[in-house]
């Protein structure tokens, strides 16, 4: 077997294509580069768009870069041919090996995605494949809008929302997440009202009626609230508890600053007010048993931020509705100023948080998902280009699914 027969094996090339010459290139230095030229049969036939066998009009040199043979960097060459079609046009023809208006094979590009895949930065996979890590993106890219238009969010009934930075300073992606599939759907440019009309457009030309979402999880932004009623009508809102409990530490912790003005002895006690009982250390727990003895405000609202967290376990949303009545008139009993204002936001925020109860939904799968993001980010040390930044969130955690080629077919 010729060497020429041997890589057309190699290459899984069907008829009427075959390889039809194999060259070793020295280039200045060492380096050496393998130029593979495919060819087709004399006389070969290929369909048009119809189906119909059309003979060759001419010819169109191309070349794509390969995988490397061994360590020499491999590019394949063809007179790419062009039909005229039944309708009379004169077309070139698809080849198997590439997609079109790609300068790389699909099995490069499919090894340039398994890199990524291994979380690999494309920057550093750039280097690795010897090519601009634009070239990269751009490969990147297609396979991403690929995967995304075959994508099938048409179960969705749950939605969570939630924002992340796409690096330093205020550059915000807002993300919509399927509850029930763990998973991002849509991921927009911005925060706020605009974001949420994105997601709702998404689904919409996903064929996801908006009344089909019933429940929907967020923090307490009065844009992404408003976004959701407008977009989603029939959407129960539930406010995520953890945003809840943020807040409600907030409030401790501006107390125990104005108490600190009065007491030096307060000074570098944040969190020993701040960490679950717990957690604490024996010193801090003496510490604490001391503070809420010796400062009798901060003693009442440090029992009441403890007590607050036996909501969460409330069996259903009436218990728990009484629970917050009884707990708020507590608040304003000892007039506790930090926490008189975190009940104006209770109560402004009443029947999400009480949802809750029904829907059971929390924010922690939206946070987790953004945990990845943050470290894939840290990784490739920030995003210039909110697009593939976005484009990385599918494909981390879009749970998408790629069809790359493994041979040449």
């Amino acid at each position: 077997m010729n060497s020429e027969a041997l890589f057309t094996l190699a290459l899984g090339l069907n008829s009427p294509w075959e390889v039809h010459k194999v060259e070793l290139v020295a280039q200045p230095g060492e380096q050496k580069e393998l130029h593979i030229e495919i060819g087709f049969q004399k006389g070969s036939k290929f369909a048009d768009e119809s189906g119909t066998p059309c003979g060759v009009h001419d010819t169109l040199t191309r070349k794509w870069r390969h995988l490397n043979f061994f360590e020499h960097t491999c590019y394949i060459h063809c007179d790419v041919p062009r039909i005229q079609t039944a309708a009379g046009k004169v077309v070139q023809i698809t080849v198997p090996w590439a997609r079109p208006g790609s300068g790389f094979t699909l099995l490069f590009e499919a090894f340039a995605m398994f890199l990524v895949e291994r979380e690999m930065p494309v920057k550093r996979a750039a280097e690795t494949l010897k090519v601009y890590p634009q070239r990269i993106w751009n490969v990147f890219d297609y396979w991403v809008s690929l995967a995304r238009e075959k994508d099938d969010p048409s179960t969705i009934t749950k939605l969570g929302i939630d924002e992340t930075s796409s690096k330093k300073g205020h550059n915000y992606v807002t993300i919509g997440v399927d509850m029930d599939s763990k998973r991002v759907i849509h991921a927009v440019e911005g925060k706020g009202k605009a974001a949420v009309a994105s997601i709702q457009e998404r689904l919409i030309d996903k064929n996801v009626k908006p009344e089909q979402i019933i429940q929907a999880s967020m923090d307490l932004s009065p844009a992404f609230i408003s976004g959701v009623t407008e977009c989603f009508p029939k959407a129960k809102i539930t406010f995520d508890r953890f945003h809840v409990v943020k807040l409600l530490n907030e409030a401790m912790n501006k107390l125990r600053i104005l108490e600190q003005k009065e007491h030096a002895l307060l000074k570098g006690q944040k969190y020993t007010f701040l960490k679950n009982p717990k957690n604490l250390t024996e010193k801090q727990k003496l510490k604490l048993d001391e503070s809420i003895n010796l400062y009798p405000a901060l003693g009442n609202a440090y029992r009441l931020k403890v007590l607050f967290n036996d909501l969460w376990g409330m069996p259903n949303k009436d218990v728990a509705h009484e629970f917050m009545i009884n707990w708020c008139a507590e608040v304003r009993l000892y007039k506790i100023g930090p926490f008189i204002e975190f009940t104006q936001t209770l109560i402004a925020h009443w029947y999400g948080i009480l949802n809750f109860f029904e829907s059971r939904l929390t924010n922690g799968l939206l946070e987790g998902i953004n945990h990845k993001i943050q470290l894939a980010k840290r990784r490739a040390r920030g995003y210039r280009n909110t697009n593939n930044y976005i484009n990385m969130i599918y494909f981390l955690c879009g749970k998408l699914k790629f069809d790359y080629p493994h041979k040449f077919t």
